[in-house]
């Protein structure tokens, strides 16, 4: 999908670093690796000495992915498909009150969107599929005005607009959505077009409104269940996405 960015409006974003003009427009759900290129995994987050440090992992997330949960996360969100084709995925969030107790599930299981063509681990541009990994979720922004999230949020209607391709109903696509720091730069606006491992990898890979169909690589929920999660996030929690297929998810080797 791709933002179609109309004239400038104002931006209420309180995150590091002051906001950069957008590209003319944005591939909302993009990436991109060589034929034949090992797998590239951008922005993955280490926990301390490689280790979760929690007291068990969260329900579903095997050794390898909660190695890349940082110690100090307190909240996670897992986006879990059936298998690599699948394009639609069970939505749970997880949170803990301190690095050393129990994972707790907070609100009932969600159903969400992805990629039309699944998942992978080697993105790029165009293919339709999401990218699998551990990723933090430092910004958030939309269409519609902050409806009470703790992360930094930008307020731009007129950049949150979108193009609908082949007739999608899209329109309500990005009256909210979360960052998901894949190949950006954390806690940058979403509009950032900055990304640090350059465009052959993708980028702008977002938490969005589910508009029905599936998505060019992000991952969408319904309406609702977004501004609740918006609401549920917060910086010093320093909140985490896993996101991928059952299988991948849940390996521990």
């Amino acid at each position: 999908m791709t933002l179609v960015v109309g004239a400038a409006s104002a931006v209420h974003f309180s995150g590091p670093g002051s906001e950069r003009d957008p590209r003319p427009s944005i591939a909302a759900s993009a990436g991109s690796a060589p034929a034949g290129a090992e797998p590239v995994r951008p922005n993955r987050l280490e926990g301390a000495d490689g280790a979760a440090g929690a007291a068990g992992a969260v329900p579903g997330v095997g050794a390898v992915m909660s190695a890349k949960i940082p110690r100090d996360a307190l909240q996670v969100i897992v986006a879990s498909g059936a298998d690599r084709e699948a394009n639609t995925n069970n939505v749970t969030l997880w949170q803990r009150a301190d690095p050393d107790a129990p994972w707790e599930p907070f609100g009932a299981p969600l159903t969400g969107r992805n990629g039309a063509n699944g998942w992978t681990f080697a993105h790029h541009e165009g293919d339709l599929r999401s990218p699998i990994g551990v990723f933090s979720l430092t910004a958030a922004g939309g269409k519609l005005p902050d409806p009470g999230t703790g992360l930094p949020y930008e307020y731009r209607p007129a950049f949150y607009r979108t193009a609908a391709p082949q007739g999608q109903p899209m329109a309500d696509a990005f009256n909210y959505v979360v960052a998901i720091d894949y190949n950006r730069l954390p806690g940058r606006p979403p509009s950032d077009p900055t990304r640090p491992l350059g465009d052959q990898v993708g980028g702008d890979i977002w938490l969005h409104v589910d508009h029905q169909s599936p998505t060019r690589g992000c991952v969408a929920v319904e309406q609702d269940a977004l501004t609740a999660i918006l609401r549920w996030l917060k910086p010093t929690a320093h909140p985490m996405i896993v996101m991928g297929d059952v299988g991948d998810l849940g390996a521990d080797t």
